[in-house]
C-alpha cells in the first residue's frame, strides 16, 4: 500500500527537474539576453536630441527624506536606443546612496541614435556603465571610425516622481525609448553633494554625461529577442516552481525514525 509520504514524491521530484532545467536555461540564456537587434528592427532611426531655451526656474524638491535643488538649464528631448544601462541601487555601486545620499539620480542610460544605430555598427561593439561612465569598446580601428562618439550620450535620469522612475527602471537594453525634461545640475541641500550637466554633444571625458530631470518617459520599441524572451519565461517557471516546491514541503507528512 503507498503511504501519503510516497505519494507526495512524485509531484515533489517533478518541481525538483523543473527547477533544474529551468536554471539551466537561464544560464544558458543569460549572456544573449541583452543582444542588440539588427537596426532594420527598428521602425526608424531616431534623430539627434533636440535642446533648446527653458524658461523652467531653480526649484526644490524631496525624495527619500533628502531635499535637492534642481537648476534646469535647457529644455531637452532625447529619443535612441540603449545599449548600456546602471541602477543607482546596484550592490557594487556604494557612491550614490551611500557616499553621496543621492535619491534622485535613479538610474542611467547609455543611449545611441542617427548612423550609429542605422548603420549596424555598434552590434560589432561592447558597451557596459559604472556607477557613472558609460564605456564603449570596439575590436578594432576599421570599427571605431564607423561609431560616432557624438552620437552616443550616458545620461544621468533624476526624477521625483514614482510613476516616471517605475517606466524607467522598466526600459532595457536594445529598447528604443523617447524622453522629455531638462538638462539641470542639481544639488543636495543636506550635504552639498553637487552634480552639473553636459550641454553639448561633443565633449569628452569627466562631465561629458547628461544630467536630466525626466517629465515625461516612453519606451516606443521593446527589443523583444528570442533569448529575452526565453530567459524571462525560465525566470517565471522558476519562481512558480519554487513556490510549489515550498508549498509540497509544508504539506508533506513529517516521519518519525522509528516508523
Amino acid at each position: 500500500m503507498v503511504d501519503q509520504t510516497t505519494k507526495m514524491k512524485l509531484p515533489s521530484q517533478f518541481v525538483k527537474g523543473i527547477v533544474l532545467l529551468s536554471l539551466l536555461l537561464m544560464v544558458a540564456t543569460y549572456p544573449h539576453k541583452d543582444a542588440l537587434p539588427e537596426p532594420d528592427y527598428y521602425a526608424s532611426p531616431p534623430t539627434p536630441p533636440i535642446q533648446r531655451n527653458t524658461r523652467l526656474k531653480p526649484f526644490e524638491t524631496e525624495v527619500n527624506g533628502e531635499r535637492y535643488q534642481i537648476s534646469p538649464r535647457f529644455d531637452y528631448e532625447l529619443e535612441g536606443v540603449i545599449v548600456s544601462a546602471h541602477e543607482a541601487d546596484a550592490l557594487g555601486d556604494i557612491w550614490h546612496h551611500d557616499k553621496w545620499h543621492d535619491f534622485l539620480n535613479t538610474r542611467d542610460l547609455c543611449v545611441i541614435w542617427g548612423d550609429n544605430l542605422s548603420s549596424g555598427v555598434y552590434r560589432q561593439m561592447v558597451f557596459e556603465n559604472d556607477s557613472w561612465t558609460c564605456w564603449a569598446y570596439w575590436p578594432n580601428a576599421g570599427v571605431r571610425s564607423r561609431f560616432d562618439m557624438t552620437q552616443l550620450s550616458n545620461n544621468h535620469l533624476l526624477t521625483d516622481d514614482p510613476a516616471i522612475n517605475d517606466i524607467i527602471m522598466d526600459a532595457r537594453i536594445g529598447d528604443r525609448v523617447r524622453l522629455k525634461g531638462q538638462l539641470a545640475s542639481y544639488r543636495n541641500l543636506d550635504n552639498g553633494f553637487f552634480r552639473d550637466t553636459s550641454t553639448v554633444r561633443n565633449d569628452t571625458g569627466n562631465g561629458a554625461c547628461e544630467t536630466i530631470h525626466v517629465r515625461e518617459f516612453e519606451i516606443l520599441e521593446r527589443a523583444s529577442t528570442t533569448a529575452r524572451r526565453l530567459f524571462d519565461l525560465a525566470k517565471w517557471i522558476l519562481t512558480v516552481s519554487l513556490s510549489i516546491g515550498l508549498l509540497l514541503f509544508f504539506l508533506t507528512p513529517a516521519r518519525g525514525i522509528n516508523e
